[in-house]
């Protein structure tokens, strides 16, 4: 075979590969709230809002998000403690800080004007080469590839390698529809999502399943990280329409800077909790434990009243608890 022959090969299985990956996309692509726009603040968002978070818990907070910050200066224009009250409850704080960051940036430096490539959108705070890629891409049309755990996957069961670090971008690049960059992109992501899992891969409805190496799991794949067990206590002190909250560290690793409920070593005297809920935060499985309790002597905290409670930077968790305990 010559060398011509086997490009033309090579050139008719990525067409081929395109082509099925694109007209399954337009069939199945469930219906996003963010996909409904090309405008790159509401693809900006919903990306930073994704990020090691389920599409199910963004939806809402995607809506809320853009009924109280419309537009980019808008976000820019609001209180850091009024943009992390809204973004309570799907965690990671540090995103909601840079995304505040950027979009000051945009107001200040650009005239609220997103920066249309790649490139100049990675001069943003909080924006690396994925995000900038995938503003660029679906927003721009810019012909960038971008690679995310779902992409990955999808690129290593595909080709049969474990591919790692720059030869994903290459392969991404490589594979990429360069006159329909946002929509393969998409595609990609959503097939990692839905079809080619990480575990139990629905091969039989995928559209490309006769051009993969694998065609199921990748062998020897890396088994995740096992959940570790936590107990915590929380005290609900309340009264007269307020409840006692403290507030993190300005440092604090986790969370800095947001409120939560006063922890406590047991009840602190009450006979028997509320209620127990279980709660997530990486790779710790935490067991809570909430008492209807005065908070332990010394622990300082601020009242504050229920009605204002949708303003607070609440922590995810203390969110739940209020929700469970029926205050909020």
């Amino acid at each position: 075979m010559t060398l011509g022959h086997a490009k033309s090969m090579a050139d008719s299985l990525k067409g081929k590969f395109r082509s099925k990956l694109l007209a399954w996309y337009e069939v199945h692509a469930r219906d996003l709230p963010w996909r409904m726009s090309r405008d790159a603040y509401r693809v900006w968002l919903s990306e930073i809002m994704l990020q090691q978070t389920r599409v199910a818990a963004v939806i809402a907070h995607y809506e809320e998000f853009l009924r109280r910050f419309p537009t980019v200066e808008k976000l820019a224009a609001a209180r850091e403690a009024s943009v992390l009250a809204v973004w309570s409850g799907l965690g990671y704080y540090r995103r909601a800080r840079m995304l505040h960051a950027a979009a000051k940036a945009i107001v200040r430096e650009h005239g609220g004007k997103f920066p249309a490539s790649a490139e100049g959108l990675r001069t943003l705070p909080g924006i690396g080469r994925y995000t900038a890629a995938a503003v660029a891409s679906i927003a721009f049309s810019e012909p960038v590839a971008v690679v995310d755990g779902n992409v990955e996957r999808v690129l290593q069961r595909v080709s049969g390698k474990r591919l790692a670090g720059e030869e994903l971008w290459e392969a991404a690049n490589h594979l990429l529809d360069a006159k329909r960059p946002g929509d393969f992109n998409q595609a990609m992501m959503e097939m990692g999502a839905t079809v080619c899992t990480p575990r139990a891969p629905q091969c039989l409805t995928c559209p490309v399943v006769e051009l993969c190496a694998t065609r199921g799991e990748l062998a020897g794949a890396a088994k995740p990280a096992p959940q570790k067990k936590r107990e915590i206590h929380y005290a609900l002190h309340s009264r007269d329409g307020e409840v006692l909250l403290v507030q993190r560290a300005r440092d604090a690793s986790l969370m800095a800077g947001m409120w939560e409920l006063p922890e406590v070593a047991n009840g602190n005297g009450a006979p028997r909790p509320m209620f127990t809920l279980r709660h997530s935060i990486t790779v710790t499985d935490y067991t809570v434990r909430v008492w209807r309790a005065a908070a332990p002597s010394g622990v300082g905290g601020k009242w504050i009243l229920v009605e204002r409670l949708g303003n607070v930077a609440l922590t995810g968790l203390a969110r739940k608890i209020l929700r469970r305990a029926e205050v909020l």
